[in-house]
């Protein structure tokens, strides 16, 4: 338990793993602040990929790359200071030339989608990037028509204003030169000077809304990460807490120290609106359906069970939305509402229940496994599932678990791209909780997978979660990982 109450002690603030996009726009403060921008700079300097493009590392997500290597290239050409600067652009843009040739099939191969974002941020940098010369007009091609589409949806923005209310205040970069009469610039920033909490989104609205605002300025040098990498988002407090306390709540006779666990419910707690939940960070002015859902359901496991009505506010007609404005509704965010419906003694035939199994069913694929638009991995998804769903639907479960024990790979491990310590806890909890609750699971799987996870349990730890860019929320996979191993021993 020593493990766990230093993990405890850790979480809170929230340790998320840089990316480069973000890391790319702060690197083009210049003059603004040198020294941020300077760092930053450096860090997308060291960090090219060996193809050339930027993005994650071992998980290709062609999102991802599009993204982060565009940013990246625009960054160091505006400083273009360096023939270092002009052959790492040259690497990026052949790298991008092959990412993009077949863009239509590898965008498509993405299987979870879009980046956050991405369908008005990437037209964006690609006119960005057309007028600096980097990149060819690009016409009819994947990036032009991609740029064409973003006019038409701009156009019909055009009447609304772009205030932290809304959602699209995240992504404000999106908006590039021609979009910025679209934003309600005083009533835009967080109290911590940020635009939406986003890294990106502050360094623009630094830049181009209201250049030298000290505010904003100083949420970034909060946000900079001590080798000059910069995160999708900042701060993730809520999440990282609530994520972090779900995963251990898992584990069966848990003893930890009362006084940390004190202070984490009481801050979840302090933070609970009554109407709307809670949102990712403390100071976030936007609440969303899926850190609602989790926190309801952690706070609800320790004795602290809030009033339903902010979850069924999210309720929508076939299914429970994550945000307002959303284009296509999350699937974990369903599985973690459909955990705060149990918590709050919600039955299997109750209408809202039943909405959500409904939904569930008709997205689960054949083989048995969930995708979701905010993690690249199936099995962080399809792992949930199996977890809250049980009692509810357990013919949805029972193919889940059979998906998730024919995908185990010969040395123990899951991963989808590539073996990973997050996606082997997720399995293992998976598969530990179904066979607590009486079902059969051979022993000699948990074995397995536990012994090829006891050897990986150490970062740094591959981001399969997706913002603007894949990113990692390391403090939340630690908790994954302590609690797999716990329940793996448990038997």
């Amino acid at each position: 338990m020593e493990e766990i109450n230093d993990l405890l002690q850790k979480i809170g603030p929230g340790r998320m793993s840089n990316t480069a996009y973000d890391t790319a726009w702060v690197a083009r403060l210049g003059e603004m602040d040198p020294v941020l921008s300077n760092r930053a700079m450096e860090w997308i300097c060291e960090n090219q990929l060996s193809d050339g493009s930027w993005g994650a590392k071992d998980i290709y997500y062609y999102h991802d790359r599009v993204i982060c290597t565009l940013a990246s290239m625009i960054a160091l050409t505006y400083r273009g200071r360096r023939m270092h600067d002009k052959t790492q652009i040259e690497r990026g843009l052949g790298a991008l030339e092959k990412i993009t040739t077949g863009a239509t099939q590898g965008l498509a191969s993405d299987p979870n989608g879009a980046t956050v974002g991405f369908e008005m941020i990437t037209p964006t940098l690609v006119t960005e990037a057309e007028k600096l010369g980097i990149i060819k007009q690009q016409g009819d091609r994947i990036l032009g028509r991609m740029t064409q589409m973003r006019a038409k949806k701009i156009e019909k923005l055009r009447g609304l204003k772009i205030s932290k209310y809304i959602t699209p205040a995240f992504s404000s970069e999106m908006a590039g030169i021609d979009g910025m009469a679209m934003f309600d610039i005083d009533n835009l920033q967080e109290p911590n000077g940020s635009v939406g909490n986003s890294p990106s989104a502050t360094a623009y609205f630094s830049m181009f809304l209201k250049p030298n605002d000290s505010s904003a300025i100083n949420y970034l040098h909060q946000a900079i990460h001590s080798n000059g990498g910069v995160p999708d988002f900042n701060p993730i407090d809520i999440f990282e807490v609530s994520w972090s306390l779900w995963n251990l709540h898992l584990i069966q006779n848990l003893d930890i120290d009362p006084t940390l666990l004190k202070t984490h419910l009481d801050f979840l707690e302090n933070h609970w609106d009554v109407k709307s939940g809670i949102c990712t960070s403390a100071n976030g002015t936007i609440k969303d359906g899926d850190d609602s859902a989790l926190v309801y359901d952690v706070l609800a496991r320790y004795g602290r069970k809030q009033d339903i009505d902010a979850i069924l506010s999210y309720e929508e007609a076939e299914h429970f939305r994550c945000f307002t404005l959303e284009s296509n509704p999350s699937i974990s965010t369903n599985i973690h509402i459909l955990g705060a419906l149990r918590e709050a003694g919600f039955e299997q035939k109750h209408p809202s229940v039943q909405k959500v199994l409904n939904f569930l069913r008709s997205t689960q694929f054949e083989d048995g496994y969930f995708l979701d638009k905010w993690h690249a991995s199936p099995y962080y998804s399809t792992s949930h599932a199996i977890i809250i769903c049980q009692g509810y639907d357990n013919e949805l479960c029972r193919k889940a678990i059979e998906w998730i024990i024919n995908n185990q790979n010969a040395d123990g491990s899951w991963g989808y791209y590539t073996p990973t310590a997050e996606e082997t806890a997720y399995a293992i909890q998976s598969l530990s909780i179904w066979k607590r609750s009486g079902n059969n699971v051979s022993s000699g799987i948990i074995e397995r997978g536990l012994d090829w996870l006891t050897q990986h349990t150490n970062p740094p730890y591959e981001p399969l979660w997706i913002g603007k860019a894949l990113y990692c929320p390391e403090l939340v996979v630690r908790s994954a990982i302590v609690s797999a191993q716990a329940l793996a021993k448990e038997g």
